[in-house]
């Protein structure tokens, strides 16, 4: 434990500090695909009963129509905003086709249809409902539509601002407490991605996949039955490679090192034409077929386990908000949906994610420099394909170390966070969260991806007939559990409002689309850092 770790810690032991911490903001974001009653993808429109997916602040789409996406308010503990989601999963259950559609337990997709006819997210007629619709057109022509069926759980999280200054002090900075937040959430992204590969081997949980996702392409999975491939040690097929089909963002690695050449990465990457996609244009046959032609379509484009974000005005881009205001929460985007859970997450994982992204804002981050961000990135696609494999090995500052001894001695760096939390919140909740996540260490088979594939291989059963099962019984939890008769009023209230607001846009769009998205292509060109 370095001085700088120990000082900081000793601060937010004491107060006023100490109660900040019971103000951190958590949210969740939850995908998960609409399917039938066979497991096979919905077809039918996002449902008009759930509101408007432009403008329903809780419930929308991501890349496909049938790809619900549930967005939790931001709340300071972790068990509302649980409480939150699990509203919002029963309120979705109560508009959908009774018995007919399912919402997708697992994050890798059961059988697809053909490319075509995966049906991509529509958000109406306004300008900014049709630029998220060819963007995602977009996202089809370069990576294809099966990648973009995968779902996942992003854990947004920020500390109290008034956390800030306090350690500003202490850490003897004189600059404005705007850059000094900056600075120290962007010095988290670099420890998050140095030690992510851990959030990977305990709750990874897609060591296998419907074989119908591979679309025929060679593979290096090995067969478990005629429907489901897998790798045997693997944790996160869905954060591994296997669906990526696209060299553009190869060469793109955003530095992590500080905030103006972050944002700078990215403005570059969505403003330099890329050859292939050149050669398609923006056009075909009259019809938008993607944005533009550059390296990126859009910030959000850049497939990255982490982003530092900044909550945008309204017609604001992301980046503009970063540079103009600076960072206000991170957005971790590697976790896996738990099968087994109906919400994909419970507590105890939120409280480990707590632990873990308070230990990477705290902890000395030194600037990535050299090999390490590749280092980084190597022991993060290790792990996801092979990360329960007995004895492995991972890289630490240019030396070899166990997975186990250094996963084991992280969790002893984190203890003293979770006893200051317990210590905050009441408790022992945090501590225990880590007692759970050492037993995972210790025998690999009590972690999820290892406990899907026993299943699967004890009952014999395929990937799909697995995931299925599960949905059947989430679906059964969440409807035995209907909303109060005003929760139920609020949601449907959020979705009338929704549509309303839709209608308004529509009745009131300036310009055509193709000036809208002109001006929307020139706003991050005069960007200046």
């Amino acid at each position: 434990m370095s001085e700088l770790f120990s000082r900081r810690l000793a601060l937010l032991g004491e107060s006023p500090a100490l109660s900040l911490l019971t103000q951190s903001l958590h949210g969740i974001e939850r995908e998960c695909l609409r399917v039938t009653a066979d497991g096979q993808l919905a077809h039918s429109d996002h449902p008009h009963t759930l509101g408007a997916a432009l403008t329903n602040p809780q419930i929308t789409t991501d890349y496909s129509e049938a790809l619900l996406e549930f967005i939790t308010p931001a709340e300071a503990d972790a068990t509302q905003t649980l409480a939150d989601l699990d509203r919002i999963h029963r309120f979705a259950y109560s508009k959908l086709a009774n018995d007919d559609e399912f919402l997708w337990s697992p994050s890798m997709p059961g059988p697809l249809p053909e490319e075509e006819d995966i049906p991509i997210a529509r958000y109406g007629n306004s300008n900014i409902g049709k630029l998220k619709h060819v963007y995602r057109k977009g996202l089809a022509l370069r990576y294809g539509k099966t990648m973009q069926c995968i779902a996942g759980i992003h854990y947004n999280f920020s500390l109290a601002e008034r956390i800030w200054p306090l350690l500003q002090k202490l850490d003897g900075d004189t600059g404005s407490v705007r850059d000094y937040q900056s600075t120290r959430y962007i010095a988290l992204t670099r420890n998050f991605r140095r030690y992510s590969w851990l959030l990977m081997y305990l709750f990874g949980a897609s060591p296998a996949l419907d074989s119908s996702f591979l679309r025929g392409r060679p593979h290096q999975l090995q067969q478990l039955d005629a429907d489901t491939l897998y790798l045997p040690y693997a944790t996160s097929l869905r954060m591994s490679d296997l669906g990526y089909q696209n060299n553009a963002q190869a060469g793109l690695t955003p530095c992590y090192n500080d905030l103006a050449s972050y944002t700078e990465s990215l403005r570059q990457a969505v403003s330099t034409p890329y050859a292939p996609y050149a050669e398609v244009g923006t056009k075909q046959n009259g019809e938008w077929v993607q944005l533009n032609t550059n390296v990126l379509q859009i910030e959000n484009e850049y497939y990255s386990n982490i982003r530092p974000k900044r909550v945008t005005y309204s017609g604001e881009r992301p980046i503009q908000a970063l540079i103009a205001r600076g960072v206000q929460y991170v957005e971790v985007r590697c976790l896996d949906i738990n099968p087994y859970l109906p919400l994909g997450i419970d507590l105890t994982e939120a409280r480990f994610l707590d632990v873990f992204v308070l230990f990477c804002a705290l902890q000395d981050s030194p600037l990535f420099e050299g090999g390490e961000c590749r280092s980084c990135s190597d022991n993060f696609l290790k792990t996801v394909k092979e990360g329960r494999r007995p004895g492995l090995h991972l890289q630490r500052e240019g030396q070899t170390v166990e997975l186990k001894a250094w996963a084991t001695q992280l969790l002893q760096d984190f203890a003293p966070i979770a006893e200051l939390l317990d210590r905050a919140h009441g408790g022992e909740s945090f501590q225990q969260a880590l007692v759970q996540q050492q037993a995972k260490i210790d025998d690999a088979s009590l972690t999820p991806s290892a406990q899907v594939l026993a299943e699967l291989q004890a009952r014999g059963e395929s990937f799909r007939d697995f995931a299925m099962r599960y949905s059947r019984a989430h679906a059964e939890d969440f409807k035995a559990r209907p909303l109060s008769a005003e929760e139920q009023q609020f949601f449907e209230g959020l979705a009338r409002q929704s549509l309303a607001e839709q209608a308004e846009l529509e009745s009131a769009e300036p310009g055509d689309f193709d000036t809208f998205v002109a001006a929307y292509q020139a706003s991050i060109l005069g960007i200046s850092v």
